[in-house]
This record gives C-alpha cells, sequence and structure tokens, in this order.
C-alpha cells in the first residue's frame, strides 16, 4: 500500500482563540490613554459608560472570527466625528513603533472634511460610536482603481470603509497601516471623484484623497463586513 507523505488527518488548521471581551477592554483602554474623552468633553468614566453597551454586543459579532492580524481584524469600536472631529483624531495616529502624529493632506481645503460621508449603501448608525466586524486593508485590491476595487469587495458580500472608520483601524491596529500596505476609504464620498485614503508620508499617517478611477500599486481599499452595530 502507497504511504503517503502526508498524514491529511493531522492537517487541520488550529485557529487561535479571540477573546472580543478582552480586545473591546484593550481598545477602549487605548482610546482614553489618548486623550479621547476630554476631547469629547467627558469625564473618563462618562466616557467608558458611553461605549460600554458594546462590549457584549463585540462578542456576539466576532463569533467564529480568529485574532487579529496586521492585515484584518475581527472588529473596531469606531469613533465619529459625533463624538470628536476628523483632524484631532487624525493627530493621535501614529505607525507602529513610531512617534510622528498623523497628518491632513494639504490639498484638502478648509471646508472639505464635512462634505464627505458615508455612501448611501453603508447603513452607518446614528451616534457617537459602533462597531465594525472582520475588518481587512484589502492588499488584494492593490494596484486596481477604487472603482474596481468597490466592485471586487461587494462581489465578496462586503463593503468599503469610510474616514471614522479606516482612523479607527489605524489608530486601534497601527500596524496595519505599512510601506505598500495603505489603503483607500471608498465608503466616503462628497460628489465627486475623489476617494479619501491613509497612506504614509515621512514617517506618519496621511490622510488625503486619490481619484476614483485611478489605480497605485502601494494603496488597496480597506473592507469589511456590511453590518455596522451601533448603541442603541
Amino acid at each position: 500500500m502507497y504511504a503517503s507523505p502526508y498524514d491529511f488527518r493531522k492537517a487541520a488548521v488550529t485557529v487561535t482563540p479571540f477573546d472580543a471581551e478582552t480586545e473591546f477592554d484593550r481598545q477602549v483602554d487605548h482610546l482614553v490613554h489618548l486623550g479621547y474623552p476630554a476631547l469629547a468633553g467627558l469625564s473618563e468614566t462618562a466616557f467608558r459608560d458611553l461605549v460600554a453597551p458594546l462590549r457584549a454586543k463585540a462578542v456576539d459579532g466576532t463569533a467564529g472570527l480568529p485574532a487579529p492580524t496586521d492585515a484584518r481584524v475581527p472588529f473596531l469600536l469606531v469613533t465619529t466625528r459625533d463624538l470628536v472631529g476628523v483632524p484631532e483624531r487624525l493627530g493621535l495616529t501614529t505607525l507602529a513603533g513610531k512617534r510622528k502624529p498623523g497628518v491632513l493632506d494639504r490639498n484638502y481645503a478648509e471646508d472639505d472634511l464635512p462634505r464627505f460621508d458615508p455612501i448611501k449603501e453603508l447603513e452607518v448608525p446614528a451616534g457617537p460610536a459602533y462597531l465594525l466586524f472582520d475588518v481587512d486593508r484589502g492588499e488584494e485590491f492593490r494596484n486596481l482603481a477604487p472603482a474596481t476595487a468597490m466592485e471586487g469587495m461587494t462581489a465578496q458580500g462586503r463593503l468599503p470603509l469610510t474616514i471614522d472608520e479606516g482612523l479607527a483601524f489605524v489608530t486601534l491596529h497601527p500596524a496595519a497601516l505599512a510601506s505598500n500596505r495603505c489603503f483607500s476609504l471608498v465608503g466616503s464620498r462628497c460628489g465627486d471623484k475623489r476617494v479619501p485614503a491613509l497612506w504614509i508620508s515621512q514617517g506618519a499617517p496621511k490622510l488625503g484623497w486619490c481619484w476614483y478611477g485611478n489605480p497605485h500599486t502601494w494603496l488597496g481599499s480597506a473592507s469589511a463586513r456590511p453590518e455596522r452595530v451601533g448603541l442603541e
């Protein structure tokens, strides 16, 4: 009888256990450490109480998902511009192991950011915070125009990230943004052909924009599961 060099009965993939409650607490602690409560005009206790209802929902929404990697994470605690403005949150982002704060690209006009809203395909919960699940920085969409990436992710049953969600990704998992591993945020648009994107400039995160029809070899398009879970 032929003896295979491989014993397929022992080839089962081991999935690292993921503790969503511990990860939720880590994310909240990190936001507190960065000073989010003060920026939101809240005490630390009030901030923790505000987001606390999402803790159990994080457990429910991540059932079966593996532990975080640099490229993909089970969930994000997303704070919105209703709580803290985009420039303030951007200034608290850094690259993994670095200290330089994130910056806004000079090509944004002064009144641009408030005009970038979630696209109609997304059902973003109202309010100051919500959960986003199974978030991926979209390396497979590198060198594809955001328009093409949008088609690819929707074919997979996924949808793109907004500016708020991209900032949460880099804030809570700085290693997600890396050289040649940057990403567009196709979920935020303002009615023209611009697409926000997070990339690296002079050793820091930068929130810029590119064109909906233009590809870049170093720029993918981040995506997540369609559902977003709010406080209510």
